[in-house]
C-alpha cells in the first residue's frame, strides 16, 4: 500500500484528539485549511490528496473549500470526505456520489449534548427563568406573580425527527416528565417511532397539538423552510419552538413575527441564518421570549471528543485497513469508490462492495 496517505483537515478541528490519534499512526500526512485559505492555493493543496477531513457549518469554511465538483476539479485524487459532526451542509454529496467519492460524518456523536440543551431550553422557557433572572437583576422582581412560569410535566411534545438525538429528547421528556411524545418522519414507520417512545403523526397535526415543538431533523431540500409563517400559524399560541438542529428550518421573520402577533409565546434557538451572528444586532435576539445560543448545543467537551475520535477511527479504518465506515453518508458511492481505491493503493477495500 502507498504510504503515506496524504489528508487535508479543515481548521477549526473539533477537537485536539483528532490530531492526536492521525498523528500517532505516522502512516499520515497532513496539512491544516482554513478561512486564511485562498482559492489559488487550492489545486496545489490537494495534490495527490485522498482525504478531506471539513467542517460542516458554512460560516466557519471558505466557499472555495466547500467539497463540491469545483473542489474535486482541483482534487483529482479525493476518495473521502469525513465532517467534522453529524452534519454535512457544506458536503455536495451528488457530486460526491459522481466522481466515486465517500461521505462520512460522525452522526450520533453530539446526541447527548444536543438533547440535553433542548430539553434545558424546553424547561427555561417554560419556567421563565431568563426573564426572572433579567427582573432580579434590575431590581423589578417584587412582583412574582407577574413571572409565573409552566411546568414540563405531562405536556405534549413534537419531535421532528426521531433519529439520535430525538430519539434521546424522546425518552427524556417521557421517562423523567411523563411526556406525551409525537414524532414525525418520514424515514421512519410507526412501529420504529413507537419503540422510540413515539407516536408518528403528520406535521400538520404535531404543530396544532403540542405544547413543545422541537426540531431534529437534517437540513435538507424538504426541510428547508419548513417553520415558515403558514406552519408557525397552525402551532398553538401558547407554545414554544426549539430549534437545536440547522439553521434555514425556521425561517428568522417568521418566527419574529409570531412571537410579536401573540402567535408563539417562545422560542429556544441554537441555529442562525448568519453563524457568528454579525454584529448588527438580530432583532430575535433582542426579543425577551427568545432564548439564544451561538450553535453550541452539541459543544461539549464530552461531544467534541467524541466525534474527533470517531471521525479519525474512520478515517484509519478506511485507509489502512480498507473497511467499510460505519457512518456512511453515500452507500451508493461504495462501488465506484473501491474501483478508485484498489487503483491507488493496489489492493481491494476489505469490505466488498455491496450486492446490486
Amino acid at each position: 500500500m502507498q504510504l503515506p496517505v496524504r489528508l487535508v483537515h479543515a481548521e477549526p478541528l473539533p477537537h485536539p484528539s483528532w490530531a492526536e490519534i492521525i498523528g500517532a499512526e505516522r502512516r499520515f500526512a497532513t496539512r491544516a485549511v482554513g478561512m486564511q485559505t485562498g482559492e489559488g492555493e487550492v489545486a496545489a493543496i490537494f495534490e495527490g490528496v485522498s482525504a478531506f477531513q471539513v467542517g460542516s457549518l458554512r460560516d466557519e469554511l471558505p466557499r472555495h473549500l466547500w467539497p463540491d465538483a469545483a473542489l474535486l476539479s482541483r482534487a483529482p485524487d479525493l476518495l473521502a470526505v469525513s465532517t467534522h459532526g453529524a452534519g454535512y451542509d457544506t458536503v455536495d454529496v451528488a457530486a460526491m456520489n459522481a466522481a466515486g467519492v465517500l461521505v462520512m460524518n460522525q452522526q450520533g456523536g453530539n446526541a447527548e449534548g444536543v438533547a440535553e440543551h433542548a430539553v434545558a431550553m424546553m424547561l427555561t422557557l417554560l419556567k421563565r427563568i431568563t426573564e426572572a433572572h433579567a427582573a432580579m437583576r434590575a431590581g423589578t422582581a417584587a412582583d412574582r406573580p407577574a413571572l409565573m412560569g409552566r411546568e414540563l410535566s405531562g405536556r405534549t411534545v413534537g419531535l421532528i425527527g426521531l433519529g439520535n438525538i430525538g430519539s434521546r429528547v424522546a425518552e427524556i421528556c417521557r421517562l423523567a416528565f411523563s411526556c406525551r411524545v409525537l414524532a414525525t418522519d418520514p424515514y421512519l414507520d410507526a412501529a420504529t417511532i413507537a419503540a422510540r417512545g413515539g407516536e408518528k403523526v403528520a406535521l400538520e397535526r404535531l404543530l396544532a397539538e403540542a405544547d413543545i415543538v422541537s426540531v431534529h431533523c437534517p437540513l435538507s431540500a424538504e426541510t428547508r423552510g419548513m417553520l415558515g409563517a403558514q406552519a408557525l400559524g397552525a402551532m398553538r399560541p401558547s407554545a414554544i419552538l426549539i430549534n437545536t438542529a440547522r439553521q434555514f428550518i425556521h425561517d428568522e421573520a417568521a418566527v419574529l413575527a409570531a412571537l410579536e402577533s401573540g402567535r408563539l409565546a417562545a422560542a429556544g434557538l441554537d441555529c442562525w441564518d448568519r453563524e457568528p451572528q454579525p454584529e448588527t444586532a438580530n432583532p430575535l435576539l433582542l426579543h425577551p421570549r427568545v432564548l439564544a445560543s451561538p450553535h453550541t448545543a452539541g459543544v461539549t467537551h464530552e461531544s467534541r471528543t467524541r466525534i474527533a475520535t470517531w471521525g479519525a477511527r474512520q478515517l484509519i479504518g478506511l485507509f489502512l485497513g480498507g473497511e467499510r465506515p460505519p457512518r456512511l453518508v453515500n452507500p451508493e458511492a461504495w462501488p465506484r469508490f473501491a474501483e478508485r481505491f484498489e487503483a491507488a493503493f493496489g489492493r481491494a477495500p476489505t469490505t466488498p462492495a455491496p450486492a446490486a
